[in-house]
């Protein structure tokens, strides 16, 4: 099955907008390919506003959470991917969801083999 978090974290993100709080993703930022502003790292975990004021080009999907934001003055380009994401909350009283353990490991789905290709086919003749 898929992993469940990149639709929880949808899911909360939007709670916390809808009740005009101010949306906070807790990040492990030693995961491999995590991208974030390694000076406000804390024990291995960053936290980030999410918030549509203090970001930019906010992506959530199956894989990762990206977007630009400046920290101190410094644009940078964040990319989390959902397997670093381990909790949304809301800045103002703390209310959210910690994400489960899941595993991350799905397997691609195979490409089905191309069909062979049917009609004619042209030829140079000299």
């Amino acid at each position: 099955m898929l992993p469940k978090r990149s639709y929880l974290l949808n899911a909360a993100y939007s709670w916390v907008i809808d009740n005009d709080m101010t949306p906070h993703l807790l990040v492990d930022a030693e995961q491999e390919n995590v991208v974030v502003p390694t000076e406000f790292v804390n024990d291995g975990k960053i936290v980030l506003s999410i918030s549509m004021t203090a970001v930019r080009h906010l992506i959530m999907d199956k894989e990762a959470v990206s977007f630009e934001a400046r920290f101190s003055g410094k644009p940078m380009q964040v990319y989390v991917p959902m397997s670093a994401a381990l909790a949304l909350y809301a800045k103002e009283n703390g209310d959210g969801f910690v994400f489960p353990e899941e595993d991350f490991d799905v397997e691609p789905t195979p490409t089905p083999p191309e069909p062979p290709k049917k009609g004619f086919q042209l030829k140079v003749v000299k």
